[in-house]
């Protein structure tokens, strides 16, 4: 893939909310890496389908992690911001001139609020309709939820191309902590597309790819 081009996810239509009925035939994101890092990065896979006349986007990922991390406060803030965990963001446009984030961790604490570019953050806003179910397990974590396609649509997320199909304008991101020999929880970030830039970031238009709603 170049450099200019737009990396595509295919989120197919499932005929029911059924769990397992949603997952059926669902592509698997496979490709996630350490953009700052210069080796592998540990398992990581999401799905996600769409269901009407619900209108919802259902996703779901998987992670391999030996070392859990968990963060500690009084604050869904202050607990997401320390843990592992799986993120998605949704923008209204390609500027990033107001974008939309799911930060969710391990035990299914989330840290939601609204942005524009560069890291303008709204603390205060909150998703209305998210329904979301994590699991940990011996050797990582499962993150299964959905959100309102309305909703999205209502904050101006659902973008449509020249033939009239929907699209989401979507990053796919992991914060991977784990301990180091001293027990300092050193921090490492995944990302479904590489941003391509030095510093580690999420919150810039290079690292969103898009979301296809397709039949």
């Amino acid at each position: 893939m170049a450099d200019n081009e737009t990396k595509i996810y295919r989120v197919a239509r499932a005929q029911s909310d059924n769990s397992d009925d949603v997952w059926k035939g669902a592509e698997v994101l496979t490709d996630f890496v350490f953009p700052w890092l210069d080796h592998d990065a540990p398992h990581t896979n999401f799905r996600a389908r769409w269901t009407e006349p619900d209108q919802r986007l259902h996703f779901r990922f998987e992670v391999i992690d030996g070392d859990i991390v968990l963060g500690e406060g009084a604050s869904a803030k202050e607990q997401v911001i320390g843990s592992d965990r799986v993120e998605l963001f949704f923008a209204v446009d390609a500027e990033l001139s107001r974008y939309y984030s799911l930060e969710m961790d391990p035990r299914g604490v989330v840290l939601d609020y609204a942005a524009k570019f560069h890291r303008q953050m709204d603390w205060e806003w909150s998703i209305d309709d998210l329904e979301l179910d994590t699991d940990i397990q011996e050797d990582g974590y499962s993150v299964e939820g959905s959100v309102s396609l309305d909703e999205l649509d209502q904050l101006g997320c659902v973008q449509k191309d020249a033939d009239g199909g929907r699209y989401l304008i979507a990053g796919a991101y992991r914060a991977e902590f784990h301990r180091g020999d001293d027990g300092a929880v050193i921090e490492d970030w995944i990302s479904w597309v590489d941003p391509k830039v030095e510093t580690p970031d999420f919150h810039i238009p290079s690292s969103f790819g898009r979301f296809v709603l397709a039949e």
